[in-house]
């Protein structure tokens, strides 16, 4: 875009009216918006004269979902876009400040996104049990990349040579002070921890750093006024976690100790909040996606790789209950934390990844959260408002005057219906409506 049609795409003003809208946290009066630039200037008001008309046809206006846990590429990126999905937030890859100035320059149509960089866990330690073995890129890479841009294909790359290159060593307290400091210097948006012994992921015996190495991480993140999100999948490692003084846990724990109150209480009194990935909860305990592969809303947006992984499971705790995870996190929310929406998609299809889709899990992951018992808003509010607030994304998350346009405009009511939010009539991203 040269210089006089990007001027001109800025002083662009659009009116989208006859909707219903919800802001981020309730539905509100107004019907229409009007939008300059990236951003929102008014909500309801008068309409500016000259002002472009789109008629909403009385459909729902939301603001751009958030998917508050992924590893992504250019490609996850793009995906989620189709979705609505306006930001995608990176638990661990290569997406940080210093990222984005490389793999994203000239790159305008896919989300948001912000990144921990590379996480901290123990040599050999998770996401380890996860990934192929041997030094050459997979079959199922190598196809991927067959199919790609030259840009998309040097993204690809690049996050796969970032789960397999060398990881920075932790192994002492020392190592974790440089660690962390190597992820600000990148431009790590917050920083990531692993606390995985892995019996949940089907490879018990995974080593962990100690609590002292795990605390000091945390500690020296905040110096920095990071906030610290940890991996977690059981009661046991959440309490630890909580004990570390994290901001965030990544993972809603799958199993139900006995007695789980004190750990709820915990959670609530730390004012942490949880990213429970219901997505990746059905998948471990091995339930494919299936009825959302087979929605028409979303197998005309993905490629057939994606849908054969949406087929698919990870399957590595099957004796587990998916009962549990529904009542964890409503036990978590009717005490006041704060739930938001994420997925742990993959950046690319792997075939034992199963069961997640960039884009399409974030509307699975509300179903499911409307399925433990949220009620379809506060399942919206955990894709907008609150994800944007805790990770202090000032800019997005609602529809208010100021803020980004980054917008999802769905037929249906999915305030009463939340499958309604497939139903995707139109997408903008920084103010500028998608042709998809």
């Amino acid at each position: 875009m040269d210089r006089v049609t990007q001027n001109a795409a800025l002083e662009q003003v659009t009116a989208i009216t006859n909707i219903r809208i919800f802001d981020g946290n309730q539905m509100i009066a107004p019907r229409h918006i009007v939008v300059k630039g990236e951003s929102i200037i008014s909500v309801g008001g008068d309409l500016p004269a000259g002002a472009t008309i789109i008629d909403g046809e009385n459909a729902t206006l939301m603001p751009g979902f958030i998917d508050a846990h992924v590893h992504t590429s250019i490609g996850g990126l793009r995906d989620a876009l189709k979705f609505g999905v306006t930001t995608e937030l990176e638990m661990n890859g290569d997406f940080t400040k210093r990222g984005r100035e490389i793999q994203l320059k000239n790159v305008n149509d896919v989300a948001d996104v912000r990144s921990a960089g590379t996480a901290i866990t123990a040599p050999g330690g998770h996401p380890d049990e996860l990934l192929p073995d041997g030094d050459e890129i997979p079959e199922f890479i190598l196809k991927e990349l067959e199919k790609l841009s030259e840009e998309d294909r040097e993204s690809m790359l690049a996050a796969y040579a970032h789960d397999h290159e060398e990881i920075p060593q932790v192994t002492t307290v020392e190592e974790a002070i440089k660690h962390v400091h190597t992820q600000v210097e990148n431009g790590a948006d917050y920083i990531k921890i692993m606390i995985e012994e892995g019996t949940v992921m089907g490879a018990p015996g995974l080593p962990v750093l100690s609590e002292e190495i795990l605390k000091t991480a945390v500690t020296e993140a905040h110096k920095f006024d990071k906030l610290v999100i940890a991996h977690v999948l059981t009661a046991l490692s959440s309490q630890e976690a909580i004990d570390f003084g994290v901001d965030g846990l990544g993972h809603l724990f799958i199993d139900r100790p006995e007695n789980t109150s004190g750990l709820v209480m915990s959670i609530a009194a730390s004012g942490a909040f949880v990213t429970p990935c219901l997505v990746l909860n059905s998948s471990i305990l091995g339930n494919p996606a299936s009825e959302l592969a087979n929605d028409p809303r979303v197998h005309s947006k993905l490629s057939s790789d994606w849908i054969d992984i949406l087929n698919s499971s990870f399957n590595t705790f099957p004796q587990g209950n998916m009962e549990n995870s529904f009542k964890n996190v409503m036990d978590l929310h009717r005490a006041g934390v704060d739930i938001l929406v994420g997925t742990d998609v993959a950046p690319v299809p792997v075939p034992n990844l199963g069961g997640l889709a960039h884009g399409a899990s974030v509307h699975h992951e509300m179903q499911l959260l409307v399925k433990a018992g949220f009620t379809p808003i506060e399942a919206l509010q955990s894709a907008t408002a609150k994800p944007a607030r805790c990770f202090g994304l000032n800019d997005r998350g609602r529809i208010a005057e100021g803020a980004r346009a980054d917008l999802i405009l769905v037929t249906g009511d999915p305030t009463t219906n939340i499958s309604d939010t497939l139903s995707i009539k139109s997408v903008w991203f920084k103010g500028v409506q998608q042709r998809y």
